[in-house]
């Protein structure tokens, strides 16, 4: 046995794009065990319900994730508007489609980005990025912002996307996709990309699926579980199937990420060509929540759980957040363990950690 060492690594790391802390248990380099560390960037967002009324939490909730606000805003709302028993009208729950894949698409992006980064390669990371800036361009020219929608309300949307919009996202797909093949060759093919993934961070279906591992994290190794498939929104009324992998490395988390990307332009081409007509943007919601409800959705990185209870006042009793990579940490800590040092950096990328998401 050599000698055993305790290396804490971050919160602060060159190559960490989050602020993550995990303490390393290492004999000579290779990796014994993991154990994270939670709490650095606490907010206490979940207590300000104390603060605020229940329609100012959507903007609350929305800002968890500066990522996958969006995401995080449609989850509290439909939440709430489950223990209102109101009907979300058709072109609302359409539009939330639309920008709930505009934003799984520039995650995604981001992510793909930040692996180029984490393994040296400079010019990938930056043709990921500028990809990136077209999506972002477009929920800019819908919302109002290009990260922070704040479209989100009880009961519906507040803003809707034009004909003429809806004909320049498609068009901006069209251009998406064309350049996504070039990256996807690079990502998929390139003979030193690959040797930085393949084989590497191995969890198989059954960890995935006894560690709780949620999102690409689990569909990598074989686990098809997909919130959207649920039917929240508009997706029961769109065609789709889980993108999955069985290989279970950081070659197949890169792959299903890649895919989806594409499933995403897919699935905005047919919530566009399928959007009802009707003008109608929220369903007037009056008096106070009165209930608790659980509500899950497919975020970028897996699936988050929204938990609100409301007791018939303007504020509410309680409202929790179970993000994707508070379920992934666990995975990731046992696919730390017998690794090498070196490749640390990368394999805590490939699970797409968000730290603002699990610490709130």
């Amino acid at each position: 046995m050599g000698k055993r060492s305790i290396i804490p690594y971050g919160p602060q790391h060159p190559v960490l794009p989050e602020p993550i802390h995990i303490d390393l248990v290492i004999e000579d380099e290779r990796v014994i065990e993991a154990i994270p560390s939670v709490g650095f960037i606490h907010r206490g967002l979940e207590s300000l319900v104390d603060k605020r009324d229940f329609n100012q939490m959507a903007y609350v909730a929305e800002r968890t994730c500066g990522i996958c606000s969006f995401q995080h805003g449609m989850g509290y709302c439909e939440a709430v508007e489950h223990i209102f028993g109101v009907d979300v009208p058709d072109r609302a729950r359409y539009l939330r489609t639309i920008w709930a894949e505009l934003g799984r698409m520039h995650s995604h992006l981001l992510w793909l980005g930040l692996l180029a980064d984490g393994f040296g390669f400079e010019n990938l990371f930056y043709q990921a990025w500028r990809v990136r800036e077209k999506v972002l361009d477009m929920q800019e020219m819908t919302s109002g912002g290009r990260l922070i929608f704040s479209v989100n309300v009880i009961g519906g949307v507040i803003k809707d996307i034009t004909d003429e919009q809806m004909q320049i996202i498609l068009k901006t797909m069209d251009e998406v996709e064309e350049e996504l093949k070039v990256l996807q060759k690079t990502f998929l093919e390139d003979y030193s990309v690959q040797s930085r993934l393949h084989g590497i961070g191995i969890i198989t279906k059954e960890q995935a699926h006894d560690l709780g591992c949620a999102g690409p994290f689990a569909r990598a190794s074989g686990v098809k579980v997909d919130m959207r498939k649920r039917g929240y929104a508009a997706y029961g009324e769109l065609d789709f199937e889980p993108i999955v992998s069985n290989a279970g490395d950081s070659y197949a988390r890169c792959y299903c990420r890649m895919m989806e990307i594409y499933q995403s332009i897919d699935l905005i081409r047919q919530a566009i060509g399928k959007i009802p007509k009707d003008n109608t943007l929220a369903t007037p919601v009056k008096g106070n929540p009165d209930g608790e409800y659980f509500m899950r959705v497919e975020q970028p990185r897996g699936e988050a759980v929204y938990y609100v209870k409301a007791n018939g006042t303007p504020n509410l009793e309680r409202m929790r957040i179970r993000t994707p990579t508070f379920a992934n940490l666990p995975g990731l800590c046992e696919m730390l363990k017998n690794t090498e040092l070196s490749d640390i950096g990368l394999l805590v990328l490939t699970i797409d950690p968000c730290i603002s998401c699990t610490e709130r």
